[in-house]
């Protein structure tokens, strides 16, 4: 690998997913030099808000880990200047990583002018180089080029081949999900997959899952894993301002079904 220019990897750990609230705890950077050496900075942080249960159980940080750690401000100047000049790269960094980041200098009155810097992210590059369609999947578990994309019936025809081959390649082997959970094993049983991939939703557009406890919880907005009876009871309105705007059918009947066991549980 020839690096023009020094080059930043890194990957944080945070209190929670919500870009412009939620804080680092956790940062790990190893800065990549034009003679192909490794700088390493890992320096934990204590956040001024708590970590959510949902981000522990993925990342395995507790508030109690971080007591004696100092805030991330203490670093902010360190971590600056380890990083100024230099490329940028991680995975998912566009989405994730690099806005938090910024955010959190920003508080510190700390400007990271991204102009003249070039963003590496392999996950951008991932998606790019390797196609998520019905074609390439096709390729990949069949070693067949598709003819006729995009005719239904090739189409139907091409998957009915892929699920086949999908039960024979991945027969017997764990499903993890992001966070570690084993979800179920494949087995010779075609319904086997349609199990482990419902897993933990509720309605169809993923609007509403079910957490680790089995829980119902909400997977979008400003209530995103707050498990939906709670809401409800709380704010009785948002039930409302769901049914009475633009959200798919078959989310709203979830949610009135959701509302009316609960009422009926009174």
């Amino acid at each position: 690998m020839i690096v023009n220019k020094p080059v930043v990897v890194f990957d944080i750990e945070t209190t929670g997913l919500d870009i412009t609230k939620d804080q680092i705890i956790d940062i790990s950077l190893i800065k990549i030099g034009i003679d192909c050496s490794e700088e390493v900075k890992n320096i934990r942080v204590k956040p001024s808000i708590n970590i959510s249960r949902e981000s522990t159980e993925i990342h395995g940080i507790t508030d109690e880990d971080l007591k004696k750690c100092k805030p991330f401000k203490f670093y902010a100047k360190d971590i600056f200047n380890f990083i100024k000049g230099c490329d940028l790269g991680g995975f998912n960094v566009l989405k994730f990583d690099l806005p938090i980041l910024i955010e959190e200098f920003m508080r510190c009155d700390i400007d990271l002018n991204l102009e003249g810097i070039k963003i590496i992210d392999a996950l951008r590059l991932y998606h790019l180089m390797e196609k998520r369609n019905l074609s390439s999947a096709y390729k990949f578990y069949c070693n067949k080029k598709l003819k006729n994309a995009h005719d239904a019936y090739s189409d139907t025809k091409a998957t009915v081949e892929i699920i086949k081959r999908q039960v024979h390649f991945y027969e017997n082997k764990e499903v993890i999900d992001n966070k570690g959970n084993i979800l179920g094993i494949i087995s010779n049983n075609i319904e086997s997959i349609g199990s482990i991939i419902n897993n933990n939703i509720v309605d169809i557009s993923g609007r509403i899952i079910k957490n680790s406890n089995g829980e119902e919880v909400f997977n979008f907005g400003k209530y995103k894993n707050k498990k939906v009876e709670d809401v409800f009871k709380s704010n009785p309105q948002y039930y409302h301002w769901i049914i009475n705007n633009d959200f798919p059918l078959h989310t709203k009947k979830k949610i009135s079904e959701i509302r009316l066991r609960s009422t009926n549980g009174k």
